[in-house]
């Protein structure tokens, strides 16, 4: 039987661990970033950086998150004195690696999920930093001031429009061809420019739905494909290997192995 031909999606800078469990898994990894992230300096984090004494907690979303601060503030991390709430294992890990013991990860790995672990340890009345790209949801922060927290938030890195879609467009192609086996999707914005680039979304979407295996990292990228009507599953727990895990269960399921 062939190896399984999987379709990445996810910025280019942080692709390699997911090429690499597809490659281990015994697939063929295809990548095609319809999203790139690029950190800033903007006026927001100066502030949240000149005024990090004063936080009591400080909520990292994602790795360019840490990736912005090691650019423009290296030392940032050297003299934290709050407390840190992550969202995901990777970003925990990579925290880990700065010195920086994440003293809360909610188990779901979502925004709501932070919500909720903040919820039932009644954390409230706090100053709260939240870095992170200024396309996200509104969740977050909404959520944490509803339990009258203060709630900063500053940009740290954009979610831009992949600035080269060609790769996009050869992977809409080979989708076509039946080239392409599975697909994978680990945020909404993955899902959104993937359909703006492509022609034709209806008869993409059923490609997707009816010819592909098409995985989303989580429930939250999965609403996003509802509303491009593409069939999709996701795993329990939202990481990329799990994803990969349950891609390549249901990819042998399927095939009879």
């Amino acid at each position: 039987m062939k190896k399984p031909v999987v379709a990445i999606t996810r910025p280019a800078d942080r692709a390699k661990k997911a090429c690499e469990i597809v490659e281990k898994l015994g697939g063929s990894a295809v990548l095609a970033p319809t999203l790139d992230l690029k950190p800033v300096n903007s006026d927001s984090l100066k502030d949240l950086v000149k005024n990090k004494d004063s936080l009591d907690w400080i909520v990292f979303t994602s790795p360019t998150t840490i990736d912005s601060f090691n650019l423009f503030y290296p030392d940032f991390f050297n003299d934290l004195d709050c407390k840190v709430a992550v969202i995901g294992n990777k970003t925990g890990s990579i925290l880990e690696k700065q010195g920086i013991h994440p003293n809360l990860i909610p188990c779901d790995f979502t925004a709501e999920g932070l919500v909720e672990e903040f919820s039932q340890l009644n954390i409230r009345n706090k100053i709260i930093g939240i870095p992170r790209t200024a396309s996200a949801r509104d969740t977050l922060p909404k959520g944490l001031e509803e339990l009258d927290n203060e709630v900063i938030i500053a940009e740290a890195y954009k979610s831009l429009f992949p600035m080269d879609d060609e790769s996009v467009k050869e992977l809409i192609s080979k989708i076509e061809n039946s080239e392409i086996d599975a697909i994978t999707f680990t945020s909404p914005l993955t899902v959104h420019n993937f359909f703006k680039i492509s022609q034709g979304n209806e008869k993409l979407a059923g490609l997707l739905s009816d010819k592909l295996l098409t995985v989303a990292i989580g429930p939250i990228t999965g609403k996003v494909l509802d509303e491009y009507d593409v069939k999709h599953i996701y795993p329990d727990t939202y990481t990329v290997p799990d994803m990969m895990e349950l891609l390549f269960k249901e990819w042998r399921d399927s095939n009879g192995r």
